[in-house]
């Protein structure tokens, strides 16, 4: 094993703590070389697709990389902000936010699955300031293989090429937290106050292949849960809330029902105003702004329906901040005051 990284030691050194948060990631920016890059990294991971590597790497270099690309960046150009990508602005304030909240005492580095800033560089960052005990927090409220699951095998894989590995401890899933449900509900409310009450709340999440779950996968369980807790919290009847998964790629099943087809058919039998939020996406993406907002919204309207409102995700908004800041105290307990 070669441990490439330099790592000076002295035992009079202060010693710190690290919170490496992260999400999944974004291109660089909305054209189609960028969008081929991020792909390909995205869509080799084993963790998100999994196929065997042979034929998987004909259909996705022969295939999804001369055709998707192009798509992909119109898209990202009719959502793309002044400060970039709204996942990389949002998961840029909320590190800004959370680090406020922590304190001196905890570093709090952001990275992203694929894409930058790396994982890899932002653990560098940590163990420059000194993070002998670093809490890793992914930004997925469920748990699932492709996303939580990869990301720790990322941070495990860096720390291949550490000679001194630090403390860890990971966040794994906070989809039931009374705090990040009373910030969904929260955010519910408050679209509430302004627009009213629809005839339908759909909660959307994105979607996994049935064999995942089917082979253990506890992302949709995890989901429907919080599906649950937050019509609870939210006192809605059996009737007046929903749970579907969007964002199906390729050919094979996925978790159902789909957000697509559940949309078009209420807006086929005439329902007039739905309200759609995404529980799982910690900030708006493309998925949210684009797939639910834009395309998702066209299928109901022109299926028959009158309006869809789409409610943001919780990106840093206070209570969202707080709760992440509460989640991560708890991880932390024992290691910081």
């Amino acid at each position: 094993m070669n441990y490439t990284a330099r790592q000076s030691f002295d035992h009079d050194q202060p010693s710190c703590v690290g919170i490496l948060l992260t999400n999944l990631g974004t291109p660089d920016a909305p054209d189609t070389p960028s969008l081929r890059r991020y792909l390909k990294e995205f869509l080799s991971d084993p963790r998100v697709v999994e196929q065997p590597r042979w034929l998987w790497w004909l259909v996705l270099n022969l295939v999804i990389l001369n055709i998707r690309p192009a798509k992909s960046a119109a898209a990202y150009r009719s959502v793309w902000m002044d400060r970039g990508s709204p996942l990389m602005v949002h998961s840029l304030d909320q590190q800004a936010g959370l680090q406020k909240l922590m304190g001196n005492d905890v570093h709090v580095e952001l990275a992203m699955r694929y894409g930058n800033p790396s994982i890899a560089s932002a653990m560098e960052k940590l163990r420059e300031k000194g993070c002998t005990k670093i809490l890793v927090f992914p930004l997925y409220p469920q748990y699932s293989a492709t996303t939580t699951g990869s990301t720790f095998d990322a941070v495990a894989e860096q720390l291949m090429h550490w000679r001194r590995v630090p403390g860890m401890r990971m966040v794994d899933a906070y989809h039931d937290h009374p705090a990040y449900i009373g910030a969904l509900a929260a955010s519910v409310k408050k679209h509430w106050d302004e627009f009213g009450r629809p005839e339908r709340l759909l909660m959307s999440f994105h979607g996994i292949p049935q064999r995942y779950f089917d082979n253990g996968d506890p992302y949709p369980c995890m989901c429907r849960k919080t599906a649950r807790l937050l019509a609870e919290s939210l006192t809605l009847k059996e009737g007046e809330w929903f749970v579907a998964f969007q964002s199906r790629f390729g050919r094979e099943p996925w978790v159902s029902p789909y957000a697509d087809s559940t949309l078009k058919n209420w807006g086929a039998e005439g329902i007039g105003r739905v309200d759609v939020i995404c529980p799982g996406f910690s900030s708006d993406c493309l998925e949210t702004l684009e797939e639910i907002a834009v395309e998702n919204r066209g299928y109901f309207i022109e299926a028959g329906g009158k309006e869809l409102l789409y409610i943001p995700a919780l990106n840093s908004d206070e209570t969202h901040i707080q709760a992440l800041a509460g989640i991560a105290r708890e991880h932390l307990s024992g290691w910081v005051d």
